[in-house]
């Protein structure tokens, strides 16, 4: 097997550029000369628009111009577009207004109501302080609960959407019927993304076509969305990723801010950049998570799961953003009942509007919040029930042998050996040493816990996915991808799975996505689906490019089609030592002028989609005097199907884990009363620091994957899928026997001390 091939810890080899300082990234390539935007922004969270005078700000030294709402009549069409759901009656969600600039109302603390375009970024700021902007401040609705001040007149009680799925007359007399009946209430607390490279673009003209540049997930829906909003025809846009660094499902979805300085570019005929600050980026970047849950499970007598009852209230924030009416209903649905074998489901979400930043996408996006309730609910059950935890979920897991199995969602299951994921990781968490480590821990007067959380989720996204390869005349082959790396080491892996397939060395492997006007279309990055998807189009590309050099082969070799075969790389003669390789035969192709032979592009559709699985094991540390909880072992067992490249299986594991233990113990955006951001910067944000996180042991086993022709699952979201429940799991458990019955992320020390003081296993100081 070549060390370059499939399956091997190849080193990425983006990464010299990037440890070099030579990435390339919106900032850096913005035009020498770009005009800077900024953005007049919502200072309050609710208010009714008065007044607005930019003429005092126009009259600025450097100033460009300067347009609101007023001033984009037929220029620019001022609404966002998103997606919208059906309610449970048939009828539509609601679906109100989103300005691209404020127009009457603004509705949440950031909300641009004008863009400032500069010679420099300081005169922009000058401009902006010189705005006049007067309002009519409005009453502030901020729970996650339907009812409150109205946002809308469109959507009473703030309700977005009433949505179910499920027979809630068979569920209910599942109930009826059940011998043990468990509720628990829980919390998902809002987070924000915190990518390091904060949202960015520039625009240009070149000639009568427009340029746009941004660190996004992909380019063809916002390619797509500038040519709606700024009536251009579609061929006259070219939308371009150059690097990215880091999108966690943040990025995958449109922004006021890129319409419009898309729209200052063209009125300008001057590029035009933004780069948003960190302070700015808490503002407005779309949240994730925000719901309200109260899960019910049914079990009899033997303790067999016999149904689920789950309401969610999902928080929306003032507008709705691009997939935000999915998330908590459809993808969460694709994997509620995690890996149980029960069909007697009801589910039902209620969305609602608030006067905070938009809910959308975070990292794993619907699937994080709903095995956080399974697994949440199935600890507790075997707690209420006095029963083994474990034992509850072996007796519970969708069976081997019922695989393909077709689960309550309607979603078809591929494959599964839960009980072999599971075995290994009790095996490798070390549980038969707990007691002694708990022990030891309450030597030192620090409560003990350790939480399982077995995921699954679902592969999302665009199941249809485009590749080009282009053999260069400098002797290197172009390989044109549909997916856009945030980080992920692409660039390293799909080169990996080229060389595998069809014999093209590694290092002549040249990596080229996120340019609209180079290959015809995409489904960008999101959904754990980027190798997946386009590892295999990949292979279907490889293979239509042998075949085109097959004719040319048989030349060069002297021998007629049934007796060449091609393996290992190259092209050979059956019972002989003689062969070609197809950069010997793109090379004789060049030569003779068959350009034809030199490229070859392919789009692929993987009907079925994968379910990666897993089991993680979380031990937490509570000091009952100071409330502070830590995560001080974890170990994770994934089932990826056939891993592309294990080491960067591993990075991505360690870093969704990463996520999930900082939502879990420390992350939490905060607003006061009258919708002012108390959670603004890293001083009131409490991401997690390098020695929060334990050393993580990754291992794995592996049941390929019968949906797609190599096998894959995807990894790049489970870390966090399966950490929210098991490290908050850890922490009922370190607490149970101290007479707290419910604990909520995030772990902070107060809330935890709080808790304890309550059930009076505390004193107070």
């Amino acid at each position: 097997m070549s060390k370059f091939g499939v399956s091997q810890s190849v080193l990425r080899k983006e990464d010299l550029r990037f440890l070099k300082g030579e990435g390339r990234y919106v900032d850096d390539i913005a035009p020498a000369g770009a005009l800077h935007a900024l953005f007049f922004r919502s200072p309050v969270a609710h208010a009714e628009i008065t007044g607005l005078d930019v003429s005092d700000a126009r009259e600025i030294d450097g100033i460009h111009g300067i347009w609101t709402a007023a001033d984009l009549d037929g220029k620019l069409r001022n609404k966002m577009d998103y997606s919208v759901i059906q309610n449970r009656d048939g009828s539509m969600a609601a679906s109100p207004l989103r300005p691209v600039l404020a127009t009457g109302r603004v509705r949440f603390l950031g909300e641009p109501v004008a863009i400032v375009v500069a010679e420099t970024r300081q005169q922009a700021l000058d401009a902006i302080e010189a705005i006049e902007f007067d309002y009519d401040e409005l009453p502030v609705h901020l729970n996650t609960a339907v009812g409150g001040p109205a946002i809308y007149d469109e959507a009473p009680n703030n309700q977005v959407f009433d949505w179910s799925y499920g027979d809630e007359a068979a569920t209910k007399d599942a109930f009826a019927a059940a011998s043990h009946h468990v509720t628990l209430e829980m919390i998902d607390n809002r987070v924000f993304a915190m990518p390091m490279e904060n949202r960015a673009c520039f625009a240009e003209m070149d000639g009568g076509r427009l340029h746009f540049s941004y660190n996004g997930q992909g380019v063809w829906g916002t390619k797509a969305s500038l040519a709606r909003a700024l009536g251009m025809d579609a061929d006259d846009v070219r939308v371009t990723n150059p690097d990215v660094g880091g999108g966690f499902g943040m990025k995958a979805f449109d922004y006021p801010e890129y319409f419009a300085v898309a729209l200052a570019a063209r009125e300008l005929g001057k590029p035009v950049k933004w780069m948003a600050d960190r302070a700015e980026a808490m503002l407005t970047d779309n949240g994730g998570r925000d719901l309200i849950t109260t899960a019910e499970a049914a079990f009899d007598a033997d303790h067999k799961l016999t149904a689920l009852r789950i309401n969610s209230v999902a928080n929306m924030g003032a507008y709705c953003s691009g997939f935000a009416q999915f998330i908590q209903t459809d993808l969460a649905l694709k994997v509620l009942t995690g890996v149980y074998d029960v069909q007697n489901v009801f589910f039902d979400v209620q969305g609602v509007f608030t006067n905070t930043t938009q809910i959308d996408a975070y990292r794993g996006a619907g699937r994080p919040e709903a095995i956080y309730v399974v697994e949440r609910l199935m600890d507790y059950a075997a707690k209420d029930m006095g029963v083994d935890a474990i034992d509850l979920r072996r007796k519970n897991f969708i069976p081997k042998e019922a695989f393909p199995y077709r689960s309550a969602a309607g979603e078809i299951y591929d494959v599964g050996d839960f009980n072999r994921v599971l075995d290994r990781a009790v095996l490798e968490a070390d549980l038969a040493g707990f007691a002694d480590r708990k022990a030891a821990s309450a030597r030192e007067g620090k409560l003990r816990g350790i939480g399982l959380s077995y995921y699954i989720e679902s592969i999302l996204g665009d199941q249809t996915e485009t590749t080009k390869i282009e053999f260069d005349d400098d002797g290197m082959v172009n390989l044109y991808v549909g997916t856009q790396s945030n980080g992920q080491g692409h660039e390293t892996v799909f080169a990996q799975i080229l060389h595998q397939r069809s014999g093209i060395p590694f290092d002549k492997v040249r990596f080229i996505q996120g340019d609209s006007d180079r290959i015809k279309s995409g489904g960008g990055t999101g959904g754990s689906r980027s190798v997946t998807m386009q590892g295999n189009c990949i292979n279907v590309t490889a293979d239509a490019m042998i075949e085109k050099f097959r004719p040319l082969a048989e030349d060069e070799l002297e021998v007629a089609a049934a007796d060449l075969t091609f393996e290992d790389g190259a092209f050979r003669v059956a019972g002989t030592d003689r062969s070609v390789d197809v950069m010997t035969l793109a090379g004789r192709a060049r030569r003779e002028g068959k350009t034809e032979l030199l490229m070859a592009q392919e789009t692929n559709t993987i009907e079925t989609r994968s379910f990666p699985n897993g089991a993680h094991f979380a031990e937490v540390e509570i000091d009952p005097a100071t409330g502070v909880t830590e995560c001080v072992k974890y170990t994770v067992v994934d089932d990826f199907g056939v891993l592309m490249n294990p080491m960067m299986a591993e990075g991505q594991v360690h870093g969704g884990v990463a996520q999930g233990i900082g939502q879990a113990i420390t992350e939490q955006v905060v607003f006061d009363a009258d919708g002012q951001l108390l959670s603004g910067s890293f001083m009131d944000y409490a991401m997690p620091r390098a020695d929060d996180i334990p050393m993580m042991p990754f291992h794995t086993e592996l049941v390929p994957s019968t949906a797609n022709d190599i096998g894959m699952k995807g990894c790049g979201e489970a870390g966090t899928v399966g950490a929210l429940a098991a490290v908050t799991n850890a922490a009922l458990d370190a607490v149970w026997d101290q007479g707290v019955g419910r604990v909520d992320m995030p772990l902070t020390p107060l809330r935890m001390w709080s808790w304890l003081q309550a059930a009076g296993k505390v004193a107070a100081e």
